[in-house]
């Protein structure tokens, strides 16, 4: 091989070198180092038990709560090697439940956050800090609709964690957590951020983080800290079906958890906005049905008597699209934006009704602190009516219409063969409204199913035991 021939090999050579170390530069500067964050934050993590005493006769019972949702090899195993307790002075033997969580302090006069169901029910809370120093809290107040608990300890100059901005956090970001997983202090564990404003069942007040961060039972109530050292999240449940982590964490806003814990801090206890309506999703036959051009929007389902929505003109029928310039693309979007407002101010909603958009200016209320008791419906005796949906039905008495909170229906005497059965109807069921339109009479309810459209889905509108949703169906022809 000839001399020049083999510098230019070399040449390459070096230069196949160079863009290799320089990619692989490039790539170790995308991985993420957590190790600062970890320095700086951890020591604002705490480690959160629970006590609380339980006779052995609810022990017996079944009754004692399990440690945070441990598998129930692990539970077995530490209710097995639990210290026997001694007995009260009542002569009844006592054992005491513990509970694992976790926890971060938010100012360094000791105040904590954490979950509520970490310290639901506990006779004493103990808050151990980053050098294993215990210190007893007290509890200032809780939130179960959000999961929120705010604590106090005594003490001062405690180290706390940088607060951040949930609300600019932004999906496939870098996120961080660290807790006490089955009792293992300042675990840390990693991911991104996997989507914003979920809905979990039964938690309609939450617009969750959705993270891939491996969280356990021990880690609830800790924080979840962005690239910044930020905390932008309490991390509060999983989706699972093993019992333990497959993917799917989420975390309480920030945002949410700072208010919650300031009006708990204030007055003890949590304001929230509300509409005074029952509403559910709108699916493609309810989008076609009301003459959406997409499935979009809360579909009002019951409007409760004398609530702001009365007041403010909001009819059953109506699809809520937008709030206060929000838009409303789930229905479970509008319950956390009413939630968000206090009572007496205004909300600004953008409605469709009988095919035409509109607005309305409704003031919100006070949410009760217990649910609202609807009613239930009972039996009505009037003319009865065939149709071709394949129904009997009877007027309502005057009765009726008042504990249901209705001006007009029928209810179901009979289903027959037809399509009211395929789609589930039953006696005792009340249609209030059929293609889009109240029903007044069983006169008219005929009428109207007379005339229904085929091939295209129609609404109607029937309560079950006092509780109101839409459904959709077909005839064919």
């Amino acid at each position: 091989m000839s001399i020049p021939r083999l510098k230019s090999y070399l040449s390459m050579f070096a230069a196949v070198l160079m863009l290799g170390q320089v990619l692989t530069a490039q790539a170790q500067e995308a991985l993420p180092d957590f190790t600062t964050l970890v320095e700086q934050a951890s020591p604002a993590v705490v480690n959160i038990s629970t006590k609380q005493k339980l006779p052995d006769r609810r022990v017996a019972a079944g009754q004692m709560p399990d440690l945070e949702g441990l598998p129930p090899m692990f539970r077995e195993f530490f209710e097995r090697n639990m210290p026997q307790q001694p007995r009260s002075p009542r002569g009844d033997r006592q054992r005491e439940a513990q509970s694992l969580g976790s926890g971060f302090i938010i100012s360094p006069d000791g105040y904590v956050l954490t979950n509520n169901h970490v310290v639901a029910d506990a006779d004493e809370i103990i808050v151990r800090l980053s050098d294993r120093s215990e210190l007893q809290a007290k509890l200032v107040g809780t939130d179960p609709r959000t999961d929120v608990a705010l604590l106090k300890v005594d003490g001062k100059n405690l180290p706390t964690v940088k607060l951040g901005d949930s609300e600019k956090l932004k999906v496939g970001e870098w996120v961080l957590a660290i807790g006490s997983p089955f009792g293992f202090d300042h675990s840390v564990t990693k991911g991104i951020v996997s989507a914003k404003g979920r809905t979990l069942p039964n938690d309609t007040y939450v617009p969750f983080i959705q993270t891939d961060v491996a969280i356990n039972p021990g880690n609830s109530g800790g924080p979840l800290f962005n690239m910044n050292g930020e905390v932008v999240g309490i991390n509060s449940q999983i989706f699972t079906r093993s019992g333990g982590f497959m993917g799917l964490s989420f975390a309480i806003p920030i945002d949410v958890a700072l208010d919650v814990s300031n009006q708990l801090k204030k007055d003890g206890k949590v304001s929230r906005g509300w509409l005074g309506v029952v509403i559910q999703e709108v699916n493609k036959d309810l989008a076609e049905s009301f003459g959406l051009d997409k499935p979009a929007g809360a579909l009002v389902a019951q409007v409760l008597d004398n609530g702001p929505a009365a007041k403010g003109g909001l009819q059953v029928g109506d699809v809520i699209l937008s709030m206060n310039g929000q838009p409303i693309v789930m229905s479970a979007d509008l319950p956390h934006l009413v939630g968000g407002l206090k009572d007496g101010q205004k909300a600004k909603l953008e409605i469709i009704r009988d095919g035409k958009r509109q607005n309305l200016d409704v003031t919100v209320g006070a949410l009760p602190e217990d649910d609202a008791d609807i009613g239930t419906g009972g039996q009505a005796g009037a003319e009865r009516n065939s149709n071709r949906l394949g129904v009997s039905v009877a007027e309502l008495s005057d009765e009726q219409k008042k504990s249901l909170e209705l001006k007009g229906g029928v209810v179901i005497k009979e289903v027959q063969d037809g399509p009211a059965a395929l789609i589930g109807l039953r006696p005792g069921d009340v249609i209030s409204h059929l293609n889009n339109q109240a029903i007044t009479s069983a006169k008219q309810f005929t009428e109207i199913a007379k005339e229904l459209p085929k091939n295209r889905s129609v609404s109607m509108r029937v309560l079950r035991q006092g509780r109101a949703s839409f459904i959709t169906f077909k005839l064919a022809e």
